[in-house]
């Protein structure tokens, strides 16, 4: 399909590649009509303040009522946003997205007294209210986790200071999205020829890929040395936001900034604890990654910027959207026929939005609501690439249709710990089906991505996590925090991680002052242990047969958020407490370097 497209052509020419937003309402009119009823009912928790210790009923009803508009709330703001991406330049739909995040704002502030009046009621009498009140259960886990957060809140004129302060306390990281996302711009890259190449955040990885090493070079010289002339300024950025995670967890009686981030989803920290540690000890397969890189790049001194082009080069592999189906489609089998009608369904039903238009969102994605159809954003463009987009955004959408189906709303949508297990587990599925049906040539392209998403995802992102908890401890030792200490400690672990064979230099010591993930507060990790997870998942999917499948399907796809992320992923076959998932992920990534030697050895 032609980039050139407007919405209303592609929309008319190929409605079958174009998702069906008529499933959420009929027309704008009908949006229109929603809007206006959930905007009618901001007001009637006013009838609940200051009365939902009264009775049973009261409480339930409050919560009820909040969980009614919320759920109505939710659906107005999809239809929006997803008008709003599937053409960006339609100022109309710009303005429904606009009006419905104005309603999320208005409805979250007028809600916003119900948990801290919840924990104004004694344990005693929550329990003593769910017992009386049959409806009431369905709350009791939400009350629970209420509940567990009591030690940590404070008396309600200090959390409200607390809260009014947040905004103040918000400014290092809106300084630094500002700073590195609008002001900070770098020089072009050269390549071998003279030629010179747009260097922006989003083209740098793009540069990184290429065979020129002249431009690989330039690229990452320019880029760090932008970063590197405000070293002192992002130095101080990213100490103020520590400084702030170290302030709210104190303030809220934790014991670290890590136990404060990881019990927002009650994660034990022995969890990260596990992460780091396993992956130190599978560091040795990720120095052979590296020498055998550079071995077949054929260079005498390895560098950072060598480890992103790729090391199959000339191996056609077109992939048709509809030639991707079928790939998909058969890779997802072993999910059985339950899972299976689910993404057929999905496929054949209007979830995807395929092709880029004018003014379309760029990227791809899972959206929904509790009271529509999960939807797929994609922009194909014919790679193997968009069949792992496929793959992976699928994994989304049957997770959040089957949590939708089985769990009331309220405890339907999961957390971030887990988002990403299903979406990675698919990934799995579908890289174990395409390493047995590919020939050589293709299998070795295929082979050298999936060892990229290991360094990428695994390890690089769990080098990440240690340098976010060891500036955190910095701080909390009462350390001075300096640029200078952080280009020490970040050049430390990318010399532990990568070894001797990649050179670690000036500019990658100072790599932490572009990655956004420092601002997002032990966020990180959750990348590496979802994939871990998924990897375990695949494997017990492929081994098992039936009684894994089941055990994913009923244990985890269909429990939403009705547990503890840790709990559903254990029912699952998941002990994300002990190393062994972590150890599984760096097996798999074993065998396929082995694979991938091999074959690359035959080919000589």
């Amino acid at each position: 399909m032609s980039q050139q497209l407007s919405r209303e052509e592609q929309e008319r020419k190929y409605p079958e590649y174009t998702w069906d937003l008529t499933t959420i309402f009929e027309d704008d009119d009908a949006w229109e009509v929603a809007f206006k009823e959930v905007e009618d009912q901001l007001g009637v928790e006013e009838q609940f303040k200051g009365h939902l210790g009264d009775d049973a009923d009261t409480l339930y009803q409050a919560l009820s009522t909040e969980d009614e508009i919320g759920t109505k709330l939710e659906k107005v703001y999809v239809y929006a946003h997803l008008k709003q991406d599937q053409d960006t330049s339609n100022d109309k739909y710009t303005g429904f997205e606009s009006r419905a995040h104005q309603l999320i704002i208005k409805f979250s502030s007028a809600w916003s007294f119900l948990v801290p009046e919840i924990l104004q009621i004694d344990e005693a009498t929550i329990k003593s209210f769910v017992e009386q009140n049959d409806d009431l259960k369905r709350y009791e886990f939400d009350l629970k986790l209420i509940n567990e957060n009591r030690p940590h809140v404070l008396s309600a004129d200090k959390e409200k200071l607390l809260t009014e302060a947040q905004d103040a306390l918000s400014t290092p990281d809106n300084v630094y999205g500002m700073f590195s996302n609008a002001d900070l711009e770098f020089e072009d890259a050269v390549d071998s020829e003279g030629n010179k190449h747009p260097l922006t955040q989003g083209t740098f990885v793009k540069l990184l890929e290429s065979d020129d090493r002249e431009l690989r070079r330039s690229a990452y010289n320019n880029l760090y040395e932008a970063y590197g002339a405000y070293n002192n300024t992002l130095g101080a950025t990213l100490a103020g936001e520590v400084k702030k995670n170290v302030f709210n967890a104190r303030s809220h009686q934790y014991q670290s900034a890590r136990e404060a981030a990881l019990s927002s989803n009650f994660i034990p920290e022995k969890v990260h604890d596990n992460l780091v540690k396993t992956i130190h000890e599978y560091l040795p397969l990720l120095h052979r990654y590296t020498k055998l890189r550079k071995s077949l790049l054929g260079i005498d001194d390895m560098k950072m910027y060598d480890m992103y082009t790729p090391l199959v080069k000339d191996v056609k592999f077109d992939m048709p959207y509809e030639e991707a189906k079928s790939w998909m489609l058969e890779a997802l089998k072993p999910m059985g026929e339950t899972y299976m009608n689910v993404v057929k369904e999905g496929l054949n039903n209007g979830w995807v939005d395929v092709y880029e238009n004018k003014g379309k969102r760029s990227g791809g994605y899972s959206s929904g609501a509790h009271l529509t159809n999960p939807f797929i954003l994609l922009n194909w463009s014919d790679t193997v690439s968009d069949l792992f987009t496929l793959v992976h955004e699928f994994g989304h959408s049957v997770h959040s249709y089957f949590s939708r189906q089985n769990q009331p709303s309220n405890l339907s949508d999961y957390t971030i710990f887990v988002a990403e297990v299903a979406s990675t587990c698919n990934e799995a599925l579908l890289s174990d089906y395409m390493d047995k049906h590919l020939d050589d040539d293709r299998r070795l392209l295929l082979l050298n991505q999936e060892l990229e998403r290991f360094r990428a995802t695994l390890f690089r992102q769990t080098m990440f996590a240690e340098f976010e908890h060891k500036i955190h401890q910095i701080e909390e030792a009462g350390e001075p925090l300096t640029p200078n200490r952080m280009n020490e400690e970040y050049a430390k672990l990318n010399r532990e991680y990568f070894g001797d064979t990649v050179e670690t230099d000036e500019h990658i010591s100072k790599e932490w002052s572009r990655i956004p993930h420092f601002y997002m507060n032990y966020y990180v990790y959750q990348y590496a242990t979802g994939y871990s997870a998924a990897q375990s998942l695949s494997h017990q999917i492929l081994t098992e047969g039936e009684p894994a499948v089941e055990r994913y399907i009923n244990e985890f796809l269909k429990k939403g958020n009705s547990n503890y992320p840790i709990e559903i992923l254990k029912n699952a076959g998941v002990d994300m407490t002990t190393p062994e998932p972590i150890e599984q992920a760096c097996k798999v990534f074993e065998q396929k370097l082995d694979a991938f030697e091999e074959l690359m050895n035959a080919k000589k």
